[in-house]
């Protein structure tokens, strides 16, 4: 029995300059990609079904090895810096060719996909893999076409994913030998030298960043659903803050967990699937999670496999704390297919503060919404990764900087108009530690978490009295149902009052010292809604 859907001809793709190719799989489903990834090696079944990948050395984004093409149709809107590298356009089409070069007398595998749920601005795009197991994370990430629609399916983005082919730096203009390169004019990212697949996902997230705004759509990291209301919520967040395990609700209907647009017409998911943290996963806080490890068509990416029964170790980090599955938002029971909702109600931003600072539940005035969304604050702890010894903070802008072209104040203009229009509630929420610093306190419990969460969503806490956190000017509920209330007061847990207003001050100067470069951008009510000086 032969696999029709396999080619021996390029059909179409020596516009992306690949020629001579071997076979080529054309959008393959899933039971044959298990079967290609199986017979090439590229992981193993374990119990259950799922298919256990190793990514190798390159376990997270590799985001200093990421270029955008300096070409001069897109060079004056790009926020050009640390983060949104240059790289010249003869560098681009050099390694383009020796990619191409490489491929040659190859397999390839090819998913023909949309970005973007609302058809009205829905991207086409291509995915061309080196790996069976990368086109299965394709096909679980991104959008599925109709049947009638392949035929003539036209990408306006391809992505071209080659693992083993390595940049020469002295020669490539490169950091190392791993690179992820956009180029706008040529409508086309060249990834190589990393097995891990988020960098498919995140490079077409970029470009949705780059190419929305100027359609007067909002490109957001954040994941949404939708209450029994009607009403939808957003979850902003950097990884490991909760975003994709708050949204994930049995009360509420998923819409995405992690990449959407907010335009005139709600609410939309970019993706057709998610892409979670599995370290430590537990079905007693995130059962709707965990059941995708237990399935048929989930990728999991570095997950510990216990011999000789096949069975996953959910708890071992020893390749990495960034375990990952990827799973299509159909393995989600209250997931809505359509990945479309309404204009959000609730905002919500989510911190994990290792310096056990924040409170867990507050509200934002508008102005503080705008200084947080461009703030973007979060913290690693220690142990998590090399050289990290006590909380670190990170700020990145609008919750996404890395994925960012053009500069945030254009996202922030975008996310104020609309709070404005639609009148949105917005809380920042910390997930992070109370009663002490990351190593002294601990981290709020997610139950306590979701009972804030559901609180601040279902309309409890707005009618709640607030009182004023002296250094950030917070507001904060008095009382919150099912939630402890000396919780809602860090201060108070922590057993020296004086060591905590010592690290409320340090952490405050952190935010103020961020802010700088964006201070000349905002208006002085955004400014002032910034930590008070102590």
């Amino acid at each position: 029995m032969t696999d029709n859907l396999s080619q021996h001809t390029s059909g179409g793709l020596e516009a992306h300059g690949l020629h001579n190719l071997n076979e080529i799989f054309w959008n393959l489903p899933t039971p044959a990609l298990y079967e290609q990834a199986l017979l090439r090696h590229e992981g193993m079944l374990s119990h259950l079904g799922p298919l256990v990948v190793r990514t190798g050395h390159h376990t997270g984004r590799s985001a200093n090895d990421k270029f955008i093409v300096d070409e001069a149709g897109s060079h004056d809107q790009i926020w050009w810096g640390t983060i949104n590298k240059p790289i010249p356009e003869h560098n681009f089409d050099t390694l383009h060719e020796r990619m191409s070069s490489y491929l040659q007398t190859k397999d390839v595998f090819v998913q023909d996909c949309y970005a973007g749920a609302d058809p009205e601005y829905r991207m086409p795009i291509r995915i061309i893999t080196e790996y069976a197991w990368h086109s299965l994370f394709a096909r679980n990430l991104f959008i599925q076409p109709k049947d009638d629609e392949l035929p003539n399916h036209e990408p306006y983005f391809t992505v071209i994913n080659s693992p083993r082919f390595h940049a020469i730096p002295a020669q490539d203009h490169t950091r190392s030998e791993t690179f992820i390169l956009v180029n706008f004019n040529r409508r086309l990212v060249l990834i190589g030298g990393t097995s891990y697949a988020g960098e498919i996902k995140k490079s077409i997230f970029s470009v949705m960043n780059f190419l929305l705004p100027n359609r007067g759509v909002l490109p957001m990291h954040c994941s949404a659903n939708i209450g029994s209301d009607g009403k939808s919520a957003l979850f902003f967040g950097l990884s490991g803050t909760g975003k994709t395990t708050l949204s994930a609700d049995q009360s509420r209907t998923l819409i995405g967990d992690d990449e959407h647009g907010w335009s005139d017409n709600g609410i939309f998911n970019f993706e057709g699937g998610c892409y979670a943290k599995m370290i430590k996963l537990s079905p007693e806080n995130e059962p709707e999670i965990f059941a995708t490890t237990e399935r048929f068509g989930t990728v999991l990416e570095n997950v510990t496999v216990c011999a000789p029964d096949r069975r996953l170790d959910l708890d071992d980090a020893s390749l990495t704390e960034n375990t990952r599955g990827a799973y299509h938002i159909s393995a989600i029971p209250n997931a809505t297919l359509s990945g479309v909702g309404g204009h959000p109600e609730n905002i919500l931003f989510l911190t994990c503060d290792a310096f056990g600072v924040l409170p867990p539940v507050s509200r934002l005035t508008p102005e503080q919404a705008m200084y947080h969304f461009i703030s973007g604050y979060t913290a690693r702890v220690a142990g998590t990764e090399k050289g990290v010894t006590e909380p670190t903070p990170v700020f990145s802008a609008c919750y996404g900087a890395p994925f960012m072209p053009l500069h945030p104040r254009r996202y922030a203009e975008l996310l104020g108009e609309r709070i404005a229009r639609h009148d949105a509630k917005v809380w920042l929420i910390n997930t992070g530690w109370t009663g002490g610093p990351h190593g002294v306190g601990r981290r709020v419990s997610i139950p306590h978490t979701r009972a804030m969460v559901n609180a601040a969503l279902d309309g409890k806490l707005d009618d709640v009295p607030t009182w004023e956190e002296p250094t950030f000017g917070l507001h904060v509920p008095e009382t919150c149902p099912e939630v402890p209330s000396e919780l809602l007061r860090p201060r108070d847990s922590w057993p020296d009052g004086a060591a905590y207003d010592a690290q409320a001050a340090k952490l405050a100067g952190m935010f103020r010292d961020n802010f700088e470069i964006f201070a000349q951008d905002v208006s002085e009510a955004v400014r002032a809604a910034g930590p008070k000086i102590v």
